[in-house]
């Protein structure tokens, strides 16, 4: 595993960490939002965290929590930097439809169901894997990127909204 981010440095994120611990313990999952968009070549700002939308099903619940465990996840909160102690196990984890965490690797965010999905196998039907310095990603296809972000209609998703379309239409031959 890389060295822990700077806690000083919040607004950086260590996805090759998180994602390598997800992969080590076989979770089944996709990256969606700001960092799946960077990862196909939208010129977006960086994104702080990295958001994920993991199967639900028992048995990877259990694999994503023993992945948790190894990153040493806490509750993200306002007020309390390092976050709030977070005991879990698979079957707790599928009791919430998204958590919000921190970690020594940085910020991240679990969403079952992002706006505009049907979950995990409605957006691992179209994901492609990219390697990133070694690291299988699973990412969910612009397309559903863009889908979710007009769903969710946050301020900070309607303004990326234009330019995510355009990366798309000069994807396309």
């Amino acid at each position: 595993m890389t060295e822990p981010v700077d806690p000083e440095d919040a607004d950086d994120v260590d996805a090759g960490a998180i994602v390598s611990a997800l992969n080590r313990n076989g979770v089944r999952y996709v990256v969606i939002g700001a960092f799946a968009a960077q990862l196909q070549g939208a010129p977006i700002p960086r994104t702080r965290d990295i958001d994920v939308t993991p199967s639900s099903d028992a048995q990877n619940l259990d694999r994503l929590s023993a992945a948790l465990k190894e990153l040493r996840v806490r509750i993200r909160t306002a007020g309390i930097p390092e976050g709030v102690p977070f005991d879990h196990d698979g079957e707790s984890l599928g009791h919430v439809d998204v958590w919000n965490l921190t970690s020594p690797y940085g910020e991240f965010d679990i969403s079952f169901v992002p706006s505009g999905t049907e979950g995990y196998e409605d957006l691992a039907r179209h994901a492609r894997v990219i390697d990133t310095d070694g690291h299988p990603i699973p990412v969910a296809d612009l397309e559903d990127v863009i889908r979710s972000k007009e769903a969710a209609r946050r301020p900070k998703d309607i303004v990326h909204l234009p330019i995510l379309l355009q990366t798309v239409r000069r994807r396309r031959p």
